[in-house]
This record gives structure tokens, sequence and C-alpha cells, in this order.
């Protein structure tokens, strides 16, 4: 499956809320994009949506935030600052993608070849001088 939105951040709720149906089904969520396309943005919205008390905020240099929602745990990781796969692994990535929660993933490409195994949605994010666009994507 593959749709792709053109957008404004006056209209950021409103694809917040659409995302959230991929979230709700599939709990991996990846967010790509380039620094400043909007993914921690869309990220604050979706969980300010589904009832996240706390500040939310990109967990570069924590790599996991655990936030508490209406629908239960949400982990929000920035992988950014990762270079290799067993850094990841030894940041305990893999077990929170195993939780069974839901997993909103910033900079997941360094992982790429462990998600093809996991149902997820993937949420590609690009910018132009007035003009967002977001293509969504699922794997099964």
């Amino acid at each position: 499956m593959k749709e792709e939105i053109i957008y404004g951040l006056d209209e950021i709720e409103g694809l917040a809320q659409k995302a959230i149906e991929y979230i709700n089904k599939y709990k991996l969520a990846l967010f790509l994009g380039e620094v400043g396309s909007g993914k921690t943005t869309l990220i604050r919205q979706i969980c300010g949506i589904m009832g996240v008390q706390d500040e939310v905020s990109s967990p570069t240099f924590s790599l996991v935030n655990e936030y508490m929602s209406s629908r239960g745990v949400v982990y929000h990781m920035d992988l950014y600052r990762l270079n290799t796969e067993r850094e990841a692994f030894e940041a305990g990535v893999m077990e929170y993608i195993d939780s069974g929660e839901i997993c909103l993933i910033e900079w997941p490409e360094l992982i790429a070849s462990w998600l093809s195994a996991y149902p997820c949605v993937v949420f590609s994010l690009s910018h132009e001088e007035n003009q967002r666009k977001i293509e969504i994507t699922t794997n099964y």
C-alpha cells in the first residue's frame, strides 16, 4: 500500500490522525526524512492526540523516550547518532520493538535489515519551499 499526501503545517493535526490509524494497526512506525522534514513535529502531534501528557522531544541523545498514552506505552526512538547495528542491538532497540508496544522510530535506516520481518508503516517526509509531502507505505 502506498499513499502520498501534500500538506501544510496547518494540516498537521489531520495528518497525525491519519497516521494514528496506521500506527494502531501496525504498532511499529518508521519515520524517514532529512533534518527539518518534520519527523519530530509529526510524532509530537501523534503523541498529543494519543493522550501523552509529557513534553515530546527528539530523543537524539537519550536514544529512547518512553511516554504513557491513553493506548499504553509509546516508545519514541531516534537512531541518528548510532553508527552500527551492533550499537543499536546493545542499546536494546530490538527489545523495544519486540515489546508489542507502539514504537515510533526516527532514522531507522541503520536497522532496515532487521525490520523486514516486522509489519510496519513507513512515513517518508520531505519538504520544499512552501510544500511538505508525506508518503505512507506499509510492508504487509
